[in-house]
């Protein structure tokens, strides 16, 4: 049963508001004393010419109690519900236990489709630190939509096109080592790039070579587009490992070179529809109804752009797939881009660009490191999760000697302690990289909720007995109520995720349902001899509750559970 639901409808029913406006403004209330649900008075004392808490105190006069609210409370200008602890412990325990996974899942988004745009790396580069902000936060929001009932399609837009690809294959020409790239490959790429650039310092007319072969790539030339296949596939072995590390995955990595034989049609699409005016010699469209700079669609040389193929990538992904929402989680430093691309989307008459969500993020910051592909200085992402790893198994070697799969457990733990760091504020929040929060096993951490998840399993284990029949109106305190209330909010928690675009509130939950999982662990014995048998057994039931939630919730940012800590 649904109580949120169920009591929208009794105000609904006394107040003849509409329901819609009634489920817009009720809240929980800040503290559990105050009760379950709240609707604040306020909006009806321009209608009713009535002071807020008069009317709170009218309608909590017209309400009958039933066997799912136990009262309603006049207090200033709210009407505070509070519900029947025992009814709704049973109502929501027993829904969890039944469904298992399943619990929180929707189907509100049945029969809608939304496609994901993260990481997209570029080739030929390192995997390294800052491209884990897009990854974590792109791959969380597939997780959740899923949950929803969205049909997801994950999206790998690789950088594998542009001149910096002439760059390479000028740099490969003079310098390569077929052997010792094939041993190194994205070391060694990197390496031949930045010597490019320091030579180009010099001798400026590389610079020139490198056009003349990305023009030579565009032309289709044999040679330049099988050292450039080449490139891309050593790129993605590569990559493909560190995203079997995070448990990553992709039903697509159509990069940038897929959409280069799709961009004429946009030019000429924006030309039909009289959108393009010349300028410098560049081809734009005009925005300036919007206060945003003109978008160029074909630079003075007639070549095209990011701007050209993010537009021929959108309407090649609305005929495909014909999208609720075309989401793309890149860099908040982009945003002007989208809003150029979305607006002249917009212009050429396609409605649907107003499905296509820019989620944007920060940067990850090093107190002493700064992020430079082009200069070499660069933070492998693969080396942190390692560096991560080893951290964890020395902290499990040093505290746990005895445990079975410690190599096993580290890397669950390490990794999740990256992905949580990364989620665990709003996404354009910059994070500041920091090992001691990160691997803290009692602050604001993946190892904190990890290892509540690890305990509630123990006592389960431990106790090795069968559930059964429970009476819930035996776990009625405020610390079991807390609990359970915690648990409930599951649905709520994904569904603001995905209305934000902001993973942050699933993982602000998780971290909370844990604390609470502690504080009823530490006030409510379970397993002491002196434990009324069918007090232990419902109190179990709590526990098997919510353990099934807080892995189904760090399923949904990327991060597995561990049985034992």
């Amino acid at each position: 049963m649904d109580y949120r639901a169920y009591t929208i409808d009794k105000i609904t029913e006394i107040t003849g508001l509409d329901r819609a406006a009634i489920a817009a403004v009720v809240e929980i209330p800040p503290e559990q004393k105050l009760g379950d649900l709240a609707f604040p008075c306020f909006i009806l004392a321009k209608t009713l010419r009535k002071a807020p808490p008069v009317i709170a105190k009218e309608l909590a006069e017209k309400l009958s109690e039933d066997e799912n609210i136990e009262k309603a409370e006049a207090v200033g200008g709210y009407l505070n519900f509070f519900y029947n602890r025992s009814g709704f412990t049973k109502n929501v325990v027993t829904e969890v236990l039944e469904k298992g996974g399943d619990y929180g899942k929707s189907d509100m988004g049945n029969g809608k489709t939304v496609l994901v745009e993260y990481s997209s790396p570029n080739i030929a580069k390192p995997f390294h630190i800052g491209h884990l902000f897009s990854t974590a936060v792109g791959n969380s929001l597939e997780r959740i939509y899923k949950q929803l009932g969205y049909k997801t399609v994950k999206l790998n837009h690789l950088g594998d096109w542009g001149t910096q690809f002439g760059k390479l294959i000028c740099a490969y020409k003079m310098w390569g080592d077929d052997a010792v790239i094939e041993k190194d490959p994205i070391n060694e790429l990197l390496k031949i790039y930045v010597r490019f650039h320091e030579e180009a310092e010099k001798r400026p007319e590389l610079e020139d070579e490198a056009r003349e072969y990305f023009k030579l790539l565009e032309e289709g030339d044999a040679d330049a587009t099988a050292l450039w296949q080449h490139f891309r596939d050593l790129s993605l072995v590569e990559f493909k490992r560190v995203y079997d590390m995070l448990g990553v995955s992709f039903d697509s990595y159509a990069g940038e070179s897929f959409y280069s034989d799709k961009m004429p049609e946009v030019v000429e699409i924006l030309k039909e529809k009289n959108l393009l005016e010349e300028s410098n010699g560049a081809q734009v469209v005009d925005l300036s109804e919007l206060n945003v700079p003109p978008c160029i669609i074909l630079k003075s040389d007639g070549a095209t752009i990011y701007a050209t193929r993010d537009i021929a990538a959108a309407l090649y992904r609305h005929r495909t797939y014909d999208f609720h929402k075309n989401i793309y989680v890149v860099g908040t430093p982009q945003a002007l881009h989208f809003k150029q691309i979305f607006a002249v989307m917009k212009k050429a008459g396609w409605d649907w660009a107003d499905d296509c969500v820019h989620v944007g993020f920060g940067l990850v910051k090093f107190p002493d490191k700064k992020l430079s592909t082009r200069h070499g200085d660069v933070v492998f992402l693969e080396d942190v999760l390692n560096e991560s790893i080893q951290k964890t198994l020395d902290i499990i070697t040093e505290n746990s000697p005895e445990m079975e799969n410690k190599e096993e457990v580290a890397k669950k733990i390490g990794i999740g302690a990256i992905l949580y760091a990364f989620l665990k504020n709003s996404r354009e929040k910059d994070i500041v990289f920091s090992w001691d929060s990160m691997l803290d096993f009692e602050g604001e951490s993946a190892p904190y909720v990890q290892y509540s998840y690890a305990r509630g399993r123990s006592i389960l284990r431990r106790a090795d007995e069968a559930i059964g029949d429970v009476d819930f109106s035996l776990i009625t305190s405020d610390e079991e109520y807390a609990l359970v209330s915690q648990i409930n909010a599951f649905g709520d928690a994904v569904k603001d995720a995905a209305e934000k675009n902001e993973p942050f509130y699933v993982n602000r939950y998780v971290t909370n349902l844990a604390r609470q999982f502690n504080k009823f662990y530490n006030s409510c014995p379970i397993l002491k001899e002196d434990i009324e048998p069918d007090v232990r057994k419902a109190r179990l039931a709590l526990v098997s509750a919510s353990c099934e939630v807080i892995k189904s919730a760090l399923g949904l940012l990327g991060i597995e559970t561990v049985e034992s800590m």
